[in-house]
């Protein structure tokens, strides 16, 4: 019979010592791009099999990862590429990696897709927010699953997700600190869980300023269901707006521009993520960069020890964010 494959044998080949190999192997960030991705690809080669801190052999083949319909609409967007980083890191672990989107009539119907009844995977990496009925129906067949990038009180699921009220209080600040005191936010509070705590964090940063809020200048961005819908302008303007996501910030950019507005002369704009539409965007935008690496990595070591029955903190889980400095931010004209 063969011999398992050890993490000792992962080092001799690659050349570096058991403690390296077992921190890659566990997630940890400590260790470079080029060096993890050496190690995984050599106990891929080798077949090697994770064991868990428990050392609990972990015989792990599939994992699906389940997403609304509605947060796909373009290649370039926030779960796609999350996605894509998931599934190439699974990869590398010798793990399947199948994606499911749910329809938004499939949502409001609680129909679960088949391969959660079957159980056709170990385990259920679920981004991005579904309703709390929907999410209650999923969390009954009983497969070990997380969360990503949302959370709800009342579920004992472990939730990774951006440090969304931080991040908001933090670019916010930065327009307060140019001289802003007319400062709007778009987004749909009711929507999810990361715009309300990035609509918080903005919110805090007024009040430590003492600068009254404007309900006028909280603009509506999509549905409940999350749907994007035409951004109404205020009669009124603020002279900044925070917006939940870059695709939104995108967006607004456009808008005000066909209204004769100039970027960041009359109004500055922030937004939130990091993503394409941020670099894409005349002038670029400054926004909250966040580590899809750091996310995707948690995740794994998350949704791992769930489905070996290890400890997994079933609290919330913070990514923290950074603030990158582009061209939509410029102190007010009055």
């Amino acid at each position: 019979m063969k011999n398992r494959v050890s993490m000792q044998d992962i080092a001799d080949k690659v050349g570096v010592s058991k403690v390296t190999v077992s921190k890659v192997l566990r997630g940890q960030s400590d260790v470079s791009e080029s060096m993890r991705d050496k190690i995984l690809e050599t106990a891929k080669e080798l077949g090697y099999v994770y064991k868990g801190s428990t050392q609990q052999e972990c015989d792990i083949s599939k994992i699906i990862v389940m997403t609304p319909e509605h947060f796909l609409g373009r290649s370039d967007s926030f779960y796609i590429k999350l996605f894509k980083v998931l599934s190439e890191k699974l990869d590398k672990l010798g793990i399947d990696t199948k994606l499911v989107i749910v329809d938004t009539e499939s949502e409001k119907e609680l129909i679960v897709p088949d391969a959660v009844k079957n159980r056709a995977a170990d385990g259920l990496i679920v981004l991005g927010q579904f309703s709390r009925k929907y999410l209650k129906n999923l969390v009954s067949y009983e497969l070990p699953l997380i969360f990503l990038d949302f959370y709800y009180d009342g579920f004992d699921v472990p939730s990774i997700i951006t440090d969304n009220f931080f991040g908001a209080y933090e670019i916010t600040n930065a327009l307060i600190k140019k001289g802003h005191r007319r400062i709007g936010f778009v987004g749909n509070i009711n929507s999810t869980s990361s715009i309300q705590d990035r609509y918080l964090g903005y919110y805090k940063a007024l009040l430590e300023y003492n600068i009254p809020l404007n309900p006028k200048w909280i603009l509506n961005d999509r549905t409940e269901d999350g749907i994007t819908i035409d951004i109404e302008l205020p009669d009124e303007m603020p002279t900044a707006f925070v917006c939940n996501c870059d695709e939104i910030a995108l967006s607004l950019v456009n808008k005000l521009k066909r209204h004769g507005y100039r970027i960041p002369e009359d109004i500055s704009i922030a937004g939130f993520d990091d993503t394409a539409h941020s670099k894409l965007c005349d002038p670029p935008i400054t926004t909250v960069h966040i580590s899809l690496d750091e996310m995707a990595n948690m995740a794994i070591r998350t949704i791992m020890k769930k489905i070996n029955k290890n400890t997994a903190n079933n609290n919330r889980m913070l990514v923290k964010g950074k603030i990158v400095n582009r061209k939509s931010l410029a102190a007010p004209r009055d």
